[in-house]
């Protein structure tokens, strides 16, 4: 057996369970939970007709490289997105079965271990990051995110130590779960550090495709590399998906784009890996790629949502709305966990305590005091979430 298997912590959403073991929500308030960040729009009806029109691939062993048509359409939507002046679609992208398998794959492919090496990722996190790191044989290393930040991984407490024994970090933009965006000059300043320490940038932009200003996306990782006049994308590797972006997340559809050298030692291990997309899924995945109609439609409700959250919650819980995204992570009155049993207990709505989804790290814990809130219901679900917090939030 894995000897690391045993560092591995319950999962968030696990510990949520054991946090409500002993309470039982009134029955007569239906629940709404806010908890997990699983996209609940419409499935785009045109992309599920090109899947049910191709279950005959079903009959044909899927490359692990991908359908070269697949490849030149994630090439074709990097270019288009990010403003890129080229990308290779043989040997800069490798379509992944979505971002939460490739994360923790690409570890095992780029650490090589040992006493000394470092996973750095921020803190809060996406649990994977840990468990990759764990499972790669390095330890992780936690950068906080706090609000004296602005909710973005505080680089600065990064010794030069610890620089050099990193081997891959982990960074999310938008956050997870605070929604901050990273801007394109500090992206900038890391790739300058990979390349001065000779470490690998893994850039989570799942949630890159959920935006409020249609003039102001988000920036990316290749999209900081091109405007440095690198379009090798040395040291630098994107992780993209459908599941946030078209409302896809059964399809298990995304990629994997950067550093060809980086990706062609990842491509050889994923082959051994077997971990091949089904051949309908793929076809689906390029008519997915090639429309951004539907996304906007997408971003549209999402901004509906926030804004009617917002004005419920307005002067009586400390949120804000975030950079991009769907999650708010508002500050609590009382102790996270407390905060979350008493919702669940008093008003049957689930949030994620912020603990959950942070580790203790210089003597803090950037989650405790937050909670995750996931706007991914309908409308009308999650105005009434938030009406019923306030309720509960005026007997305290």
């Amino acid at each position: 057996m894995n000897v690391n298997l045993q560092h591995l912590q319950p999962y968030p959403f696990e510990r949520l369970r054991q946090l409500f073991a002993d309470l039982s929500p009134p029955a007569h308030k239906s629940p709404v939970a806010l908890s997990i960040g699983e996209p609940r729009h419409p499935s785009p009806a045109f992309v599920m007709e090109e899947v049910a029109a191709n279950l005959q691939r079903l009959a044909n062993y899927p490359a692990t490289a991908g359908l070269p048509e697949l490849r030149t359409a994630i090439a074709e939507w990097l270019q288009r997105r990010f403003s890129l002046p080229g990308v290779d679609a043989r040997d800069q992208v490798l379509p992944v079965n979505g971002t939460r398998e490739a994360l923790f794959a690409f570890a095992q492919a780029v650490v090589t271990g040992g006493p000394d090496a470092l996973v750095m990722s921020p803190n809060p996190f996406y649990q994977i990051y840990e468990g990759a790191a764990l499972l790669a044989g390095a330890s992780p290393h936690f950068i906080n995110c706090t609000a004296r930040s602005g909710c973005l991984p505080d680089f600065a407490a990064i010794s030069e130590q610890q620089w050099q024994q990193c081997q891959l970090l982990y960074i999310c933009s938008p956050g997870n779960p605070t929604g901050a965006v990273m801007p394109l000059a500090q992206l900038q300043e890391l790739i300058a550090l990979a390349r001065q320490y000779d470490f690998i940038i893994a850039s989570d932009e799942c949630y890159s495709e959920i935006y409020f200003d249609e003039a102001s996306p988000p920036p990316g990782l290749l999209q900081a590399c091109a405007a440095m006049g690198d379009g090798d994308y040395r040291h630098c590797v994107v992780f993209h998906s459908l599941s946030k972006r078209s409302n896809l997340p059964g399809l298990r559809s995304g990629f994997v784009a950067g550093d060809a050298a980086v990706l062609r030692s990842f491509l050889r291990y994923r082959t051994y890996h077997g971990c091949a997309m089904p051949l309908h899924h793929q076809l689906g995945s390029i008519v997915a790629w090639g429309d951004e109609e539907h996304v906007r439609a997408n971003r549209q409700l999402y901004r509906e949502k926030f804004d009617a959250v917002l004005a419920e919650l307005d002067g009586k819980l400390p949120v804000s709305a975030p950079d991009a995204g769907f999650y708010l992570w508002p500050e609590t009155p009382v102790s996270d966990t407390d905060f979350a049993r008493q919702l669940y207990a008093a008003e049957h709505v689930t949030v994620l305590p912020g603990r959950f989804l942070a580790r203790d790290s210089g003597g803090v814990n950037p989650g405790a005091n937050r909670v995750r809130m996931a706007l991914v219901a309908e409308l009308e679900q999650c105005v009434e979430a938030a009406q019923r917090i306030v309720h509960h939030l005026q007997t305290l």
